[in-house]
C-alpha cells in the first residue's frame, strides 16, 4: 500500500515535472535556434521530449490511479490525467509549429493540475472541514429546529 507521505511526494514532483514540461514544450520552438549555441541543444531532441512524457505517464499512474483506487475514489483526477496525455500526444503528433507550441503546454498544465487535484484529494480525506473532503456533510443536518 502507499502511504500517504509517499503519495504526496509522488503529486509533488508529477506537478513540478509536468509544470516544468509544459514549459519546456512552450519555449523550445522559440528557442530553437539558440538551444546548440548554449549547450542545451538536447532540449530539442525528439528522444528527450518522449522521455519525459514516459516520466510524466510514470508519475500520473504511480500516484493519481493508485490513490484513486486506495484513498480517494474521486474520478476528476483521473479524467484530467488522460486528458493532458491526449492533448500533449496529439498535439506531438499532428500538429506542427506554433499550434504545437500552444497545445502541447496546455496537456501539461493539465497533468500538474491533475497531480493537484488529487494531492488535495489524498489530503483532505483526514479534514472533515476541508473544501475537498469526499464526505460532505448535508446542510440541513446542521440547521436548528425552531418551533
Amino acid at each position: 500500500m502507499v502511504s500517504k507521505k509517499r503519495g504526496s511526494r509522488l503529486d509533488s514532483i508529477g506537478m513540478t515535472a509536468s509544470t516544468l514540461c509544459a514549459i519546456h514544450c512552450a519555449v523550445v520552438p522559440v528557442l530553437l535556434t539558440c538551444l546548440p549555441l548554449a549547450g542545451l541543444g538536447f532540449l530539442a531532441n525528439p528522444l528527450f521530449e518522449w522521455g519525459m512524457i514516459i516520466l510524466a505517464l510514470l508519475l500520473g499512474v504511480s500516484s493519481i490511479f493508485l490513490s484513486y483506487f486506495r484513498t480517494h475514489h474521486r474520478a476528476l483526477p483521473l479524467v484530467l490525467l488522460v486528458t493532458g496525455f491526449i492533448i500533449i500526444i496529439a498535439g506531438h503528433v499532428y500538429l506542427k509549429g506554433w499550434i504545437e507550441a500552444v497545445v502541447v503546454p496546455i496537456g501539461g498544465l493539465t497533468i500538474a493540475l491533475a497531480h493537484f487535484i488529487n494531492f488535495k484529494y489524498v489530503g483532505a480525506c483526514t479534514n472533515a472541514d476541508h473544501f475537498f473532503h469526499l464526505k460532505h456533510n448535508h446542510p440541513k443536518k446542521h440547521l436548528v429546529k425552531r418551533l
